[in-house]
């Protein structure tokens, strides 16, 4: 399959078969979507393989045969033999000698190409050959000899409790970078299956990103035992992924909550792979002035009213002293039945809202003395 958009060609060879000592024949084959290719000779491969090759090919190439091939994989060791009477056929063009060496010659903050200044578009993109951090660390404000300076600020306010009657889980959504602030519609509930919820706070990218992927795990697990995975098991799965990096700059705090045979769940999970189980969390910037009205307002019986009501201003109070909080409040409420979403709520009207019912308390206390 040839995709030309990233320039990937994937070769597989199947189905070689011995016929008689010494013979071989590839009875079905597909190569850069030809199927129905027959080879016959001497012993080629010596067992079947599935290889990925990257190509620098921009265009589809014309098949060409080779002597001999060469397959390089990440995933296993195989034996490879070639014969000349037996041809296979390439269309990854690898690059040259001279184009690699050109392309580890190009500098990531002057973007030179053979000591030539280049104003068109990098040639090529290399993977870091370090640690993320290390790599990242030569472009932020702590690196005084880089040109390029990059701010990781982050900035959210999001929060999650258990009560009689399931999960109340409320966020903000405003997104900023450094003091700019780049949106105020951020979605940062994360709808992982009907039952299960994620939240982010962080890094945005890391969070979105690894949370889909225990949305996968969650289907995959489901598809295997019959049965919905519980939330200790995805916040489980969650924090073993990310402990696989740690330390390569990952910046994640979330909350994964649902519903499963034991009742309502509640864990925070963060890129540290950190794994704690509680009744209330917050989590962000803003997350101490959200702990303050929640411990006020907290109790294990509240109703679905309350809890609603507790959750918004919680996240309110937040954005009101939290510069990088913002946006609109978004309540989502996890039942047996699966979460529902309750409200979105701009923080702007709720403002005038509660500043009323506190003025309207105010007069109420000073007629009562």
């Amino acid at each position: 399959f040839f995709l030309s958009t990233i320039d990937i060609v994937f070769d597989v060879h199947l189905f070689f078969v011995p016929l008689g000592i010494g013979g071989w024949k590839c009875v079905a084959g597909l190569f850069v979507g030809r199927v129905g290719v027959l080879v016959e000779g001497e012993a080629v491969y010596s067992f079947a393989i599935i290889t990925l090759n990257h190509s620098h090919a921009k265009t589809h190439c014309p098949n060409k045969p080779v002597s001999a091939v060469k397959h390089t994989s990440s995933m296993s060791h195989y034996l490879h033999q070639a014969a000349p009477s037996a041809p296979q056929f390439e269309c990854a063009r690898k690059p040259s000698a001279q184009t690699h060496a050109a392309s580890l010659a190009l500098d990531d903050e002057t973007q030179t190409l053979d000591g030539q200044d280049k104003t068109g578009p990098v040639q090529s993109f290399q993977i870091p050959r370090e640690l993320p951090t290390t790599f990242l660390s030569k472009y932020t404000d702590t690196n005084t000899t880089s040109n390029v300076k990059i701010e990781f600020a982050h900035g959210t306010t999001t929060l999650g409790f258990k009560f009689k009657h399931g999960v109340i889980i409320a966020v903000d959504s405003r997104a900023t970078a450094g003091s700019y602030i780049a949106s105020q519609t951020v979605k940062k509930v994360i709808e992982i299956n009907p039952y299960l919820l994620g939240t982010m706070a962080g890094g945005a990218a890391d969070c979105s990103y690894w949370e889909r992927v225990l949305a996968m795990e969650c289907r995959l697990h489901q598809l295997r035992n019959g049965e919905r995975i519980s939330v200790a098991a995805a916040s489980k799965i969650l924090a073993n992924m990310v402990w696989n990096y740690k330390g390569m700059g990952l910046s994640m705090g979330t909350m994964v909550c649902g519903w499963d045979k034991t009742g309502p769940g509640l864990f925070y999970v963060d890129s540290d792979g950190t794994r704690l189980t509680n009744h209330i969390f917050s989590v962000g910037s803003g997350s101490t002035y959200a702990y303050g009205v929640l411990d006020a307002g907290y109790r294990y019986d509240l109703s679905v009213e309350e809890a609603c009501d507790l959750g918004r201003r919680a996240i309110y109070h937040a954005t009101h002293r939290d510069a990088y909080s913002g946006g609109q409040v978004n309540l989502y409420h996890m039942r047996e039945e699966g979460w529902v979403k309750v409200s979105a709520d701009d923080v702007g009207p709720l403002h005038y809202k509660y500043a009323a019912e506190k003025e309207a308390g105010m007069d109420q206390a000073a007629d009562a003395e």
